[in-house]
């Protein structure tokens, strides 16, 4: 986790700085996500980045907690967050297997455009199943880099290489679903624009087996 922190501390004013490539997909996850919402509900985003989602949510929401390995990021939705004046908006810094939250605490878990960057992704998948109160709901949109083309899929380990890539997961869509199963979720909505990143709502059964 050391090599990604520092890679993204580093990339911190590039990415806050980034427009959104795709501003109707970005909108229309928005609102899909704010589906899942109530006013009073808790909700917890890990790999937040500078927090420029957390900051669209937040009013709609109770409580919001936006976590990320990245001091550098956090700074930035910080400085945000403060001169937007949003209140119910706290920061978190750390991986998310190793921030202090009860079992059954939020609503509604984000991870968006993160879980290709995980490794420990099961184990991630799974601490997520257990944050979330039965019936709540998690979150996603994941680049499927096994999907794309393969001269990206080939230039990866030489970014990598030079550090201009940090690690990514080659999921596809099958085996993001399965993984996601496999940590218990049931897949209720999948939404995938042309070209772009998976959007997908799990729910964790309001009823546990057993």
């Amino acid at each position: 986790m050391k090599d990604a922190k520092t890679f993204w501390d580093r990339s911190a004013g590039r990415y806050a700085r980034s427009p959104i490539k795709d501003e109707a997909s970005y909108q229309r996850k928005l609102e899909l996500t704010r589906e899942c919402f109530s006013s009073d509900c808790q909700v917890l985003e890990f790999g937040c980045g500078t927090g420029g989602t957390a900051l669209a949510h937040a009013p709609w929401v109770g409580s919001y907690i936006a976590s990320d390995i990245s001091t550098s990021m956090l700074d930035i939705g910080r400085q945000r967050a403060a001169e937007e004046g949003v209140e119910n908006l706290r920061f978190a810094e750390g991986d998310l297997l190793e921030l202090s939250f009860a079992d059954s605490s939020f609503d509604v878990v984000l991870g968006l455009n993160v879980l290709h960057l995980i490794e420990p992704l099961q184990e991630t998948l799974e601490c997520v199943h257990r944050l979330l109160k039965p019936g709540g709901a998690f979150v996603s949109s994941t680049a499927l880099v096994a999907e794309i083309s393969w001269v990206w899929r080939c230039a990866i380990p030489l970014m990598q290489w030079i550090g201009l890539a940090p690690f990514v997961q080659r999921l596809d869509r099958a085996g993001l679903e399965q993984r996601l199963s496999a940590a218990g979720f049931v897949v209720e909505q999948c939404w995938q624009p042309p070209g772009g990143a998976l959007f997908v709502v799990a729910r964790k059964p309001a009823q546990q087996p057993g």
